[in-house]
């Protein structure tokens, strides 16, 4: 396939989230509001594409037998440096976040996208397909996070954009209005692959 089908497929065909469906724990956890989304889905997609291309790099010096424990290490080492840049940088990002930047070293997608593609193709197309997952983990994360912190608290980014008269909804905020945000999205989504 080529650099560019590669970059693409992940953000709508093959999104991890609203098709393939992985990366649920994240997803429902960090999308109460647009910073925490965008923080995670950044930080996934930094991880997602460096451990890409490593892997691509060694695929063919790696036994088969230790394949997986190699990908843990490779993408763990990444997660440490994501984790300690954001403690250093964005502190309150990386409170916020908490357990869950940790939790990427055990993240579907991209031990999935490890072994499914980067231990099978070229450094290049192995970019490409971290971007485009990344890009459309991050997407999809930023539309959950955008409807629950509207919804929610009446504002976007932090920004108030509903009136001061507005009641939010906090079960927004909540697990369930996490799994109801996510379930409605997923039914939209289906309806419009169904149109076409």
């Amino acid at each position: 396939m080529s650099f560019v089908s590669e970059l693409t497929k992940g953000i709508i065909k093959e999104n991890p989230i609203f098709v393939i469906v992985l990366g649920m724990c994240p997803t429902l956890a960090t999308s109460t509001s647009v910073n925490n989304a965008l923080g995670m889905g950044l930080a996934a997609t930094f991880v997602l594409v460096c451990s890409n291309i490593f892997i691509s790099l060694i695929k063919n010096i790696t036994p088969d037998k230790i394949r997986i424990p190699v990908y843990v290490v490779v993408i763990a080492a990444f997660v440490s440096i994501v984790d300690m840049s954001m403690a250093a940088y964005v502190p309150a990002l990386h409170k916020s976040l908490g357990i869950f930047i940790p939790l990427i070293v055990v993240n579907c997608i991209i031990l999935g996208r490890a072994e499914a593609f980067a231990n099978k193709n070229n450094v290049l197309n192995s970019i490409a397909d971290g971007i485009g997952m990344g890009l459309g983990f991050t997407l999809a994360l930023t539309v959950v996070a955008t409807i629950r912190e509207i919804l929610g608290n009446g504002t976007w980014l932090n920004f108030k954009i509903m009136p001061s008269t507005y009641d939010p909804m906090l079960i927004t905020l909540l697990a369930p209005g996490a799994f109801i945000t996510l379930g409605f999205l997923m039914a939209l989504m289906n309806i419009l692959k169904e149109k076409k």
